[in-house]
């Protein structure tokens, strides 16, 4: 029984061959094509599972044959093949849709690795595109992101525990959902609580539940999220804010996969793998006696860092890019270019906020900008100059937010033309709402009326 069918390109008739023998025996079916050509041929008379293909290629090169694939609709996952992949060639090729790269001269586990992580990728989101769900994706080719997507592949199908570290905003969560969507417990629950916006007092309770009258205002019993993740994968976010006593029970959990509910005496077992996250710097909170050491061994199984943005500057042009056109489609407006000037200062920038930021800054820019491409100059209010961050001008806290507050919405209504019941989706206000709030921006004489006459 086959595992599936590939289509290796590549003009070389050794390298076809070795693939041919390689992917062989481990129950694949082979194809072969010596050009872009024949593979478009191949393509076009027969359904694949995969197609490797090779970067340099007589006539039309593995870039655009990839871009045609593309073009043509088929949504297979394409691994390129390249003997000296520069980091430009990288970017265009995930521009362009590629799934991974495999570098010559071809190593045997690599070449299975990689082949078998691209079809149970394939897979995994076909089945969520049927569930209606989206796969969360890690975007870039930096040799840091690479590196990232290796060990998430790594340690994904073990049943081990992930302690995820790095700077807000760097992407965490994306790492954990990718841990348990290419874990054996996809189909499972995924349940994800941010450990640092619950209250001290309320945290034990969402975790391990409560019955009735266990406290004052538990008017129901409720499960907690150890129980509703049961069979699937618990996410700990920011897990260095949990209090000592959490801590405690938390430990317990993990040690003895067991648990009561508040207020309750019936033991309650549970089968949850537990992922975790943090910004800090928890071997410094261990000595400064805010996190337990035992629990930090019970999570640290896999440590997986993630970079911050800083750290891989040329992922920035394509983030960037998906950015403009994510958050342009959520908005119904057209994406704006960027100019290769203001490519190369995003590049410059440090962002403190890492992936987080950017986003927030295309967002900032769709609203705010007219035109239709945004020029370097154009930047430098959000950025400030190089490296130094944003440029704040010094006002109390309060006059400051009110200041953003009043901007932000006479944007969004000028943006939207008008059409209040449009801005105020937008914004997330009821419509009444927003009323209230353009009668303040009137009675500001410093911002220009943003309500269209006669609407």
């Amino acid at each position: 029984m086959s595992h599936g069918s590939i289509l290796v390109v590549d003009d070389e008739v050794g390298i076809r061959q070795q693939l041919a023998a390689i992917l062989g025996d481990e129950g694949y079916a082979v194809s072969a094509a010596g050009s872009g050509e024949e593979a478009l041929v191949a393509l076009a008379r027969e359904i694949y599972d995969l197609v490797l293909l090779d970067v340099w290629l007589p006539g039309a090169d593995g870039i655009e044959i990839l871009r045609q694939v593309r073009a043509s609709g088929l949504d297979v996952p394409v691994v390129m093949i390249s003997g000296a992949a520069s980091s430009e060639v990288a970017v265009r090729a995930v521009r362009e849709g590629a799934h991974d790269f495999l570098d010559k001269p071809l190593a045997l586990e690599r070449v299975l690795v990689t082949v078998s992580n691209a079809l149970a990728h394939a897979r995994l989101r076909q089945r969520l595109e049927v569930g209606g769900e989206e796969l969360p994706v890690l975007t870039g080719s930096s040799p840091a992101v690479m590196e990232l997507r290796r060990q998430i592949l790594l340690a994904a199908p073990s049943e081990s525990r992930v302690l995820i570290w790095g700077p807000n905003g760097a992407g965490k969560e994306v790492v954990a959902r990718l841990l348990h969507l290419h874990s054996k417990r996809a189909t499972g629950p995924w349940v994800a609580v941010n450990c640092a916006a619950i209250p001290a007092e309320l945290i034990e309770s969402e975790l391990f539940g409560h019955l009735k009258g266990a406290f004052t205002g538990a008017q129901d019993s409720r499960r907690g999220k150890f129980e509703v993740a049961d069979g699937g994968t618990l996410f700990l976010d920011e897990v260095g804010d949990m209090s000592l006593l959490t801590q405690a029970k938390v430990l317990r959990v993990l040690q003895e996969s067991r648990f009561t509910r508040l207020g309750g005496a019936q033991e309650v077992r549970v089968d949850v793998r537990v992922l975790a996250a943090t910004n800090k710097d928890l071997e410094a909170e261990i000595v400064a006696g805010r996190f337990r050491r035992d629990l930090f061994f019970r999570l640290n199984v896999i440590p997986i860092r993630v970079p911050a943005l800083a750290e891989r500057r040329e992922d920035v042009a394509v983030l960037a890019e998906e950015f403009m056109r994510e958050v342009a489609a959520g908005l119904g407006v057209p994406p704006k270019r960027l100019s290769p000037e203001a490519v190369q200062r995003l590049q410059r920038h440090d962002w403190p906020g890492n992936v987080r930021e950017l986003r927030n800054l295309v967002e900032r820019l769709l609203i705010m900008l007219p035109g239709e491409e945004v020029g370097a100059d154009e930047l430098e209010p959000s950025l400030g100059g190089p490296g130094v961050g944003p440029r704040v001008e010094m006002l109390p806290l309060k006059l400051a937010r009110d200041r953003f507050e009043r901007e932000y919405i006479a944007g969004v209504v000028a943006q939207c033309g008008g059409n209040m019941s449009r801005a105020a989706r937008l914004l997330g206000l009821e419509r009444s709402h927003l009323y209230r709030k353009l009668r303040a921006l009137r009675d500001d004489r410093h911002i220009v009326d943003p309500t269209p006459t006669g609407r």
